[in-house]
């Protein structure tokens, strides 16, 4: 039976209210009158608070998603922009992944590090050479990382995660500093992200891949990685474990796209009714090509446009999540997606064990990546992008660092009030890159873009200490936050 509220996988991403909700979907998609209501009940609305959002359930959105009239489509992409706009404005975070070893018992069929592929040399980053990858990074102006490791309890045990995360923080490195950890290793125990917890990590990331359990385990046939229901209730244990920020994602192409847009709604919807608090971050990842690995014989694929309208209704159907597009997809792709509801994307990666350190930023290694990366402009080419595009490339970590997480997070989040803080924020982490790390011309276009957007700092005295900072971080100084 479905219940969101149950702690057991299959209660809660429950196949046959999925498989209802998406016959539903079906016989409504042209229900004119029900996709206006659907679209009122998710629009935007002034309150004494601020600005609120209702969201929908995982059927409503899945009504949406099914449509298929242009007409409609161009509303819901409106929708998703008004959404976007209300909660994370025109900032758009950056991050780097950083990864620490490709060393792997699983043996997923969608992944090049699994247990059989001969083809790949297996790499565990020393702590030394951690420290040569984030001064490398810290070089680049990242300030945001997310740790991505393989799981194999022999050479990557949650004491070498621990280990590696305590040398991150400790770099400081010219004016360069890692401020935000993000993790996204495999499934684990609520001790285990207990201790995650206790060295200062930001939010706990992991993909379901499938919320289909048949095809979850088919393509994971061996390893730790195959037990579905240990794997779909890792967030509650991160949870009990006092990790307050979460991010859910699922990889697309491996299973029926609607089938999972709905399990990840679900999913969204039962942290929500369990633990008051739903995913910090959504990320929406595709099947690409890597070693040993071709995403064409996956025959789930999507196409860019239905990709944009996944993003749309996702964005409308949890307002208040971040939405994070990585690398993976192209200029062109990232170009369409941004305004629809992405908020976080990631800029010069590197998917290669030892990517970073000792090479220029027009070469990359290959024999270690975990995927092909598509976008592979340097960090101050897509900075200088996206400010062309008006949006505020932002290296802010203040939320964390505040205590601003979970509940306390979410409290600002839903009525449109984090924008107080972000925005200023964003802007004085936009001149200490400007400062250290850009090009003259990237310099340039940022130094226009802050002298505009600081006159939208509503506050008065937020404004004014906004603008002090700025001066002073031009002097020299840094790391200032609301």
């Amino acid at each position: 039976m479905y219940n969101p509220k149950s702690l057991i996988a299959e209660e809660f991403i429950s196949d046959e209210e999925i498989r209802a909700t998406l016959e539903y979907a079906d016989q409504n998609k042209n229900n004119i009158e029900l996709i206006e209501q659907i679209l009122e009940k998710a629009a935007p609305k002034k309150t004494g608070r601020g600005v609120e959002c209702a969201g929908l359930t995982h059927r409503e959105a899945s009504v949406l998603l099914a449509c298929d009239i242009p007409e409609v489509t161009e509303k819901m992409y409106a929708l998703a922009r008004e959404i976007k706009q209300a909660f994370y404005g025109n900032r758009i975070v950056m991050f780097a992944p950083l990864y620490l070893s490709n060393y792997c018992v699983n043996q997923c069929v969608y992944c090049p590090y699994h247990y059989q592929n001969k083809e790949i040399p297996r790499k565990k980053l020393t702590q030394e050479e951690i420290i040569a990858e984030v001064t490398a990074l810290q070089d680049m102006g990242h300030k945001r990382l997310a740790i991505e490791a393989g799981e194999d309890p022999v050479n990557n045990p949650i004491e070498y995660i621990l280990e590696c995360i305590d040398t991150i923080y400790s770099i400081k490195h010219k004016n360069g500093a890692i401020r935000r950890v993000n993790v996204n290793i495999a499934a684990t125990t609520v001790e285990n992200y207990r201790r995650l917890k206790d060295v200062g990590i930001g939010t706990y990331i992991l993909f379901q891949e499938t919320y289909h359990k048949e095809s979850y385990e088919k393509l994971h046939p061996a390893g730790p990685k195959h037990n579905y229901a240990y794997h779909t209730e890792a967030m509650d244990r991160a949870m009990q474990g006092g990790i307050d920020d979460v991010g859910l994602g699922v990889l697309f192409g491996l299973d029926m796209y609607k089938y999972e847009f709905a399990g990840l709604l679900m999913h969204a919807e039962h942290l929500e009714a369990v633990h008051g608090v739903g995913p910090h971050t959504i990320s929406v990842p595709r099947v690409k090509r890597a070693s040993d690995i071709d995403p064409n014989v996956f025959d789930n694929s999507i196409d860019d446009d239905t990709f944009a309208k996944i993003i749309a209704c996702i964005r409308i159907a949890v307002p208040y999540t971040g939405m994070i597009i990585s690398t993976r997809e192209n200029e062109s792709c990232r170009n369409k997606v941004l305004g629809l509801g992405v908020s976080q994307i990631s800029g010069g990666s590197r998917t290669s064990v030892g990517g970073y350190a000792g090479y220029s930023a027009d070469e990359r290694p290959h024999d270690t990546e975990q995927f092909d990366v598509s976008d592979q402009r340097s960090l101050d080419e897509v900075v200088k992008w996206l400010m062309d595009m008006d949006y505020i490339p932002s290296f802010c970590t203040a939320c964390y660092r505040e205590g601003r997480t979970g509940d306390r997070f979410m409290s600002l989040c839903k009525v449109g009030q984090i924008q107080n803080c972000c925005h200023p924020n964003a802007l004085m982490t936009l001149q200490e890159y400007l400062e250290d790390y850009a090009s003259p011309e990237t310099k340039a276009v940022g130094e226009a873009l802050i002298s505009r957007e600081i006159h939208n700092v509503t506050n008065p005295k937020v404004k004014a200490k906004a603008i002090e900072n700025l001066e002073v971080i031009k002097n020299g100084n840094r790391d200032f936050r609301f």
